[in-house]
């Protein structure tokens, strides 16, 4: 089975690799203009071999009106230039592989900026033409065209579908945007479509980097004539792949394609062999049979395991993940992708309940993902045990805030800019004053801070060093996953390797260890030979607890 290595072949380095996601307009700022930037993230990558990263994820930095964080893309193979150059771009290349990282970028295939030539080429010409062909425009329902053209939603609300006006003033066609108006959907099943994303791939492998993340890799084509979706369409997560917009069959044929030219094109110096590339799926189906289709022969090596993420902070809840993952992920010889947080979720602390409740669980959690077999992605601040950040209303950029009629303050909050130093905002991210960066910092991170963390043997920083070490030192087997403890979850333990053994506490029922049992790295002191609630551990073990 392709991808799946034998015997005498080592494995592939994206198997069990960790990799770093830098959100780079919030990451560190080069030129003290406020924003984060290219050579910021270049001159800051040594953070990122001391943490232990195998990879970094760079999400777009590419030329965008930023209607959506930068995903609405004007041009897929430029930079943008409040981050830098093309140049910059290789220079952070460069820096990375000399450090031994690998680099990802994103690859945006379902849209484009409203403002890309493309788009505004269609908006210019009349329905029908073969400009407008590329996108998915169509004849509105209704006695004059004034309904949508089915009952689609956006995933950022309100229709699926927005009216343009044509160039004789009256109002004409509707274009699709799965997410925001200003993202029209392309039409994947035009060969215009198509060529055009080979070139983009090309590009950006000519310029070094060692794979792509490709976003919402599940939405590129949508079922034929565009059939209704009916009630509910974004209420149960678990049967998304039955939309008609969603997980259609011409995708895999498609990634077939991706993963032979990725395969084949040549790559220059630094940058990993052909066959060693790797591509990774945002592929938002929570069915693990449909989600471990991606990952098939020949297709993508990896998926995000968007359930493991959105699993709330339970021990029955997050065993049967990591079970049902494990085993969908087998079937298909793929490594399962672990992921906790990203530039779209709120953050850990938060999540799992805040304050010092939600540091212990976000340090326990990050010890459980960073033990289980398979690849695991780090968001950048997770590491230093950042919180969700309040952004004030006047201040936040994310179009979730709009178009939710101004309920859903929307993803900002996980986007602001890292603190690396100092006692005060912008805490070492620039030169620029605080009022001028990219999302005002919070006044009480001075002690979440790397400088402030770097030196403490009890901060999280110190904690995913450590944590990173030991797992380089003990690589996964290439073994069943097998998962222990009672029923009830209250606890359970799995082996990453021959010998060593996480074990998560989630009750309030201390575990005893083994007395031949011994402790690695716990998220938590344990109490003696016990380990507490909303506690992980690693372990050279002789057996389960008791």
């Amino acid at each position: 089975m392709t991808g799946v290595p034998g015997p005498a072949c080592p494995v592939p380095w994206w198997r069990e690799a960790v990799c770093y996601e830098i959100h780079p307009r919030a990451f560190a700022d080069g030129n003290g203009d406020g924003t984060g930037d290219l050579p910021g993230a270049t001159a800051h990558l040594d953070h990122l071999a001391q943490l232990g990263v195998d990879a970094v994820w760079i999400t777009p930095f590419y030329p965008s009106p930023l209607a959506d964080g930068g995903y609405d893309i004007v041009d897929h193979t430029g930079v943008a230039a409040d981050l830098g150059t093309s140049a910059d771009f290789d220079a952070l290349v460069e820096r990375a592989h000399a450090l031994g990282i690998k680099v990802l970028v994103d690859v945006v295939p379902n849209h484009t900026s409203d403002q890309h030539p493309w788009f505004r080429a269609a908006l210019a010409a009349a329905p029908g033409s073969p400009t407008r062909q590329r996108y998915l425009f169509r004849e509105g329902r209704g006695e004059k065209g004034e309904l949508p053209p089915n009952d689609w939603q956006s995933a950022f609300g309100g229709p699926a579908w927005t009216r343009v006006e044509e160039a004789d003033g009256v109002p004409g066609q509707w274009y699709l945007h799965l997410h925001a108006p200003e993202q029209p959907d392309l039409n994947w099943r035009h060969p215009q479509v198509a060529a055009e994303f080979e070139r983009v791939l090309k590009h950006w492998l000519d310029h070094g980097v060692d794979g792509f993340r490709v976003d919402v890799a599940h939405t590129l084509f949508k079922a034929d004539g565009l059939p209704d979706a009916g009630p509910g369409q974004h209420q149960d997560v678990h049967r998304n792949h039955l939309m008609p917009y969603y997980d259609q069959e011409e995708l895999h044929p498609l990634f077939r394609n991706w993963r032979t030219l990725l395969d084949h094109h040549p790559a220059p110096p630094g940058a990993v062999a052909p066959h060693e590339r790797v591509m990774v799926a945002e592929a938002g189906i929570f069915d693990p049979e449909r989600l471990a289709r991606y990952v098939a022969p020949d297709e993508m090596q990896q998926v995000f395991n968007f359930a493991f993420l959105e699993c709330p902070w339970d021990g029955a809840a997050l065993r049967e993940v990591v079970e049902e993952s494990a085993r969908a992920m087998r079937t298909v010889g793929a490594p399962v992708t672990w992921v906790l947080s990203s530039h779209d979720t709120v953050r850990t602390v938060t999540r799992y309940g805040g304050g010092r409740l939600g540091e212990r669980r976000a340090r326990a959690a990050a010890l459980l993902m960073l033990a289980l077999p398979g690849a695991a992605y780090v968001y950048q601040g997770e590491e230093l045990g950042l919180p969700q950040a309040d952004i004030p209303e006047d201040r936040i950029r994310d179009p979730l805030w709009e178009r939710s009629e101004y309920r859903h303050h929307g993803r900002d909050g996980c986007r602001v800019p890292l603190p690396w130093s100092g006692t005060a905002p912008p805490y070492g991210f620039g030169a620029a004053a605080p009022e001028d960066c990219w999302l005002p910092q919070p006044a009480d991170w001075a002690e979440l801070t790397v400088t402030a963390q770097q030196d403490d043997e009890d901060s999280m920083l110190t904690l995913y060093r450590a944590a990173l070490r030991l797992r380089r030192d003990h690589p996964a087997a290439d073994t069943v996953l097998r998962v222990q403890g009672p029923a009830d979850g209250s606890w359970f333990a799995f082996d990453r390797s021959a010998r060593l053994r996480c074990l998560v506490n989630f009750s309030k029922r201390p575990v005893p260890l083994d007395d031949g049992t011994r402790v690695l790295l716990s998220s938590a002191p344990l109490d003696g030979r016990t380990v507490l609630q909303d506690t992980a551990v690693w372990m050279i073990h002789k057996e389960y607890p008791r």
